[in-house]
């Protein structure tokens, strides 16, 4: 949680951190929890750490943005989700979409985008999934075909999170075929989620979270082609730009997830006495919270690992996507050990929604799920650390 080049942060990364705690504590795990149960939006943080710089720490300074990188975005992240407030569209729109229009978008797109964003003011959402398609982005079904100065859309996406806040929706379409592969030609596009021929449908959900998810039906939509991001056809490559740092600010959500559980068990742990002693005298409560400290304390380890990786550019391009992958996959389980053993820990008072911890366990519960599965990691990790065959 404290990582850098000597495992010490600096000065500058340590108020950072101090500064998005702080604001976040203004709002708190109770503001939190209540959205999550109304599936109300939490704005009203968004905009104010947007007012200070850190929706977009990342994003350019001469487009508003705090001129950082990856490293400070995950600790963004990190922190908000360890004062009790885990933000899901900090994966989305400050990571995926904010790195892929400062990396691929026109200037135009860029100069109309990335002040939004950094201010908080804007939200951009990702439309990847789809129905038939699961984790396999070659079978992606959507389809963009030009029409004049216009694309037109047409498919469905699914588990789109929220579009309802949402001033643009990033979409991945298919353009055309290889000739060679016979694998679809992807391309990312800017739509205007208020469109007509967009129809979003929320999903029923268990899991407590504020952010929405929905089923997006677009019914030849059509799209002006100055809203193409980056080069027809190369809508793969500029997807992984943003993949690796959504899988990185996941994993930051995470390991802040964690802390949060952990802080309020162990204080749990030392305060109530049963038979005349706290009950983290006992190793049957001590144990598995010190287990999750040590989970927690190597997910965030390669967190930061693979967040630097992402900022060194190109020259570490496979390397980072390895430990992206790698700190996700790290990151989630910690997490729902974390909120496991702070439930178990709290006892009835653990279900009680004066505590809070139930909401954070949907949320580490749906981080082991998506943005990629446990177990397409470990086919990732087989396949390209472990030199194994292809699975799949």
């Amino acid at each position: 949680m404290r990582f850098a080049d000597d495992f010490e942060e600096n000065d500058e990364h340590r108020a950072l951190r101090a500064a998005v705690g702080a604001i976040t504590d203004d709002f708190g795990p109770a503001y939190f929890a209540e959205h999550s149960r109304d599936r109300r939006p939490t704005t009203e943080l968004w905009r104010a750490l947007g007012k200070h710089g850190y929706i977009g720490v990342n994003l350019p300074v001469e487009y508003g943005g705090g001129g950082a990188g990856l490293v400070e975005l995950t600790m963004v992240c990190e922190e908000v989700a360890a004062h009790g407030c885990p933000l899901l569209l900090l994966l989305v729109s400050s990571a995926i979409a904010g790195e892929v229009l400062t990396r691929f978008g026109t200037a135009e797109q860029r100069e109309t985008w990335l002040p939004r964003l950094a201010a908080g003011t804007g939200k951009i959402v990702f439309a990847i999934t789809e129905p038939d398609a699961g984790s396999n982005t070659h079978r992606l079904a959507t389809t963009a075909t030009r029409d004049g100065d216009h694309w037109l859309l047409r498919g469905t996406k699914q588990f789109i999170s929220g579009v309802d806040e949402a001033d643009a929706v990033l979409v991945v379409a298919r353009t055309g075929t290889d000739p060679d592969s016979g694998r679809g030609r992807l391309s990312l596009f800017l739509v205007d989620p208020a469109d007509p021929r967009l129809t979003a449908t929320p999903l029923a959900i268990e899991g407590a979270a504020p952010e929405r998810q929905f089923t997006l039906h677009f019914d030849d939509v059509p799209v002006p082609a100055d809203r193409l991001i980056g080069t027809e056809g190369d809508g793969l490559r500029q997807v992984f730009h943003g993949l690796n740092p959504e899988r990185v600010t996941g994993a930051a959500l995470g390991v802040g997830i964690a802390r949060y559980a952990l802080a309020r068990a162990a204080e749990y742990a030392r305060t109530r006495e049963v038979w005349g002693r706290p009950i983290g005298t006992h190793q049957g409560i001590a144990h598995p919270l010190a287990q999750a400290a040590i989970e927690v304390e190597l997910a965030a380890l390669m967190t930061y690992k693979a967040a630097r990786l992402h900022d060194a550019g190109a020259a570490a391009v496979k390397a980072a996507g390895e430990a992206a992958n790698m700190a996700k996959y790290a990151a989630a389980e910690a997490a729902i050990h974390a909120v496991d053993a702070a439930i178990q820990t709290h006892g009835g008072n653990g279900m009680s929604r004066d505590f809070g911890l139930v909401p954070l366990w949907g949320m580490a519960r749906t981080l082991r799920i998506a943005p990629v599965s446990r177990e397409m990691i470990l086919n990732h990790v087989a396949r390209h650390t472990l030199g194994l065959p292809r699975s799949y």
